[in-house]
Formats: C-alpha cells, sequence, structure tokens
C-alpha cells in the first residue's frame, strides 16, 4: 500500500493554496481517451523528470495495475486533472494503459438484475 500523501496545504480563509489546475498547467482536456476504469500501469522506463510532483506521486501509485478513479482519489485531484496528469506520463511513455477485464462474459446478469430488482422493491 502506498504512503499517505501529506495533507494539502490549506488557508483557513482561502483553502487550498494550491489550485488543482495549476498542476496541469491549466490544461483540463486529456490528450489520451481515459475512463475511470481504465488500469494504469507503470513501465519503469526512465523518463526526464516529471513537470510537476504529482506525476512523481502518480509513477509510484502505479507500481501495479491501478484505476484512474483510484488515482485521482489518492493524489487528491479532480479525475478530469488526473486523466491530463496521466497522458503526460503516456506520451512519455511512463505508463501504459489498458481497459479493465470484465467477470462475466454475458453483458446483462440475470442474477444481478435480480438483486437490484429485489432491493428496489424492498425500498418502496
Amino acid at each position: 500500500m502506498p504512503e499517505p500523501l501529506p495533507e494539502p496545504w490549506l488557508d483557513d480563509d482561502a483553502g487550498a493554496l494550491v489550485r488543482p489546475f495549476t498542476a496541469s498547467g491549466g490544461r483540463t482536456r486529456p490528450a489520451a481517451r481515459l475512463d475511470l476504469l481504465t488500469l494504469v500501469l507503470a513501465t519503469g522506463a526512465d523518463v526526464r523528470g516529471p513537470a510537476v510532483p504529482e506525476h512523481d506521486q502518480l509513477l509510484a501509485l502505479c507500481r501495479g495495475p491501478v484505476s484512474v478513479a483510484e488515482l485521482a482519489a489518492h493524489i487528491r485531484l479532480p479525475v478530469t486533472i488526473t486523466k491530463v496528469l496521466l497522458s503526460d506520463l503516456l506520451e512519455r511513455g511512463a505508463v501504459t494503459t489498458r481497459a479493465p477485464g470484465h467477470q462475466s462474459q454475458q453483458p446483462t446478469d440475470k442474477d444481478l438484475l435480480e438483486a437490484v430488482l429485489h432491493g428496489l422493491r424492498k425500498r418502496l
């Protein structure tokens, strides 16, 4: 399990002293197509120094396959900003991505749908 990140710099009146979009240089659109369940894995490739500390944090977290959603939660940044940072690392060859595997071969699991229906009826 990765080490917990230090608490963000906070000011009682202003809130976070470093706004999330500064980590991505103001960019809000990732170059790569990533979704919340995309799995990310560090390649171990020697890349020239990441531009922001969050790149280092992401690489440290990606020693095993980790979803984009989990990474965003660990580094405490919005998913969109995390995707931008991951795109940077992907372009440098520092990480690889893959779509998550599906547990079931069937697109619709009948047992799951029945359990959801049962739960909905119980709430009514």
